[in-house]
């Protein structure tokens, strides 16, 4: 499960530059990247942090992580591909913290509300996420909303995935409908990202467990249909 939500993160998504967006092409870099490559990929988090990807310049990298141009370009290539591979590190990160965190609950109904409320409140206090939703709104708004199509998919995906595991580990019976209950559990998790106040206090993550398990669980647990 992890496996395949790792490689549909790095092989189709963008999380940084566009929240979530299709990337040109699979990025080099992966967790046994060297020590300079990491450090160049903290620098480049940092500065995206503190000014926006658009003010970033490779230079700016290069000198935050104490090396010189040519490595940063040696290493990972072109700014886009920096941007690609800092985006491609957060997505392993994000992912593998919401499945990893999941798969340790011992029923469905737990995998389900702990999944849910871990991927809301990590994109909610997401420092980079939040930083380009206050400096390049014009471009990380409309990847989250309008032109959120991929990142839809991905989720779903990657919850198909989750229930299915459930299903192997006879947690849940199965059902030819899971795809459809994905796509509502995403949906709602996606609206809970997109605008995180409303009527019902939500405060952490406690508190979008507790709403998972009353309001989501039913939802994707209940009334199965047959498989086949």
């Amino acid at each position: 499960m992890q496996l395949y939500v790792l490689q549909c993160c790095i092989q189709n998504c963008n999380i940084i530059g566009g929240l979530l967006r299709p990337v040109r092409r699979v990025v080099r870099v992966t967790t046994s990247a060297t020590d300079s490559t990491e450090r160049i990929l903290d620098a480049a988090l940092a500065l995206f942090e503190d000014v926006g990807i658009r003010r970033t310049t490779l230079e700016d990298i290069a000198r935050r992580a104490g090396v010189d141009r040519v490595t940063v370009y040696r290493r990972l290539g072109s700014k886009s591909d920096v941007v690609e591979a800092v985006n491609a590190r957060e997505a392993r990160r994000i992912f593998a913290a919401v499945f990893d965190t999941a798969s340790k609950s011992a029923t469905a109904a737990d995998r389900i509300a702990v999944a849910f409320a871990t991927v809301v409140h990590r994109l909610w206090t997401h420092t980079l996420i939040n930083r380009l939703r206050r400096l390049e709104p014009e471009t990380s708004l409309p990847k989250m909303t309008t032109e959120g199509t991929a990142l839809i998919q991905i989720a779903v995906a990657g919850t198909v995935e989750m229930l299915e595991q459930a299903v192997r580990e006879k947690l849940l019976p199965p059902a030819d409908d899971y795809p459809a209950r994905a796509e509502v559990m995403v949906r709602l998790a996606h609206s809970f990202i997109v605008t995180p106040r409303g009527h019902i206090p939500l405060d952490n993550e406690a508190d979008l467990v507790q709403f998972a398990r009353t309001y989501l669980v039913p939802i994707v647990t209940g009334a199965h249909s047959p498989a086949g």
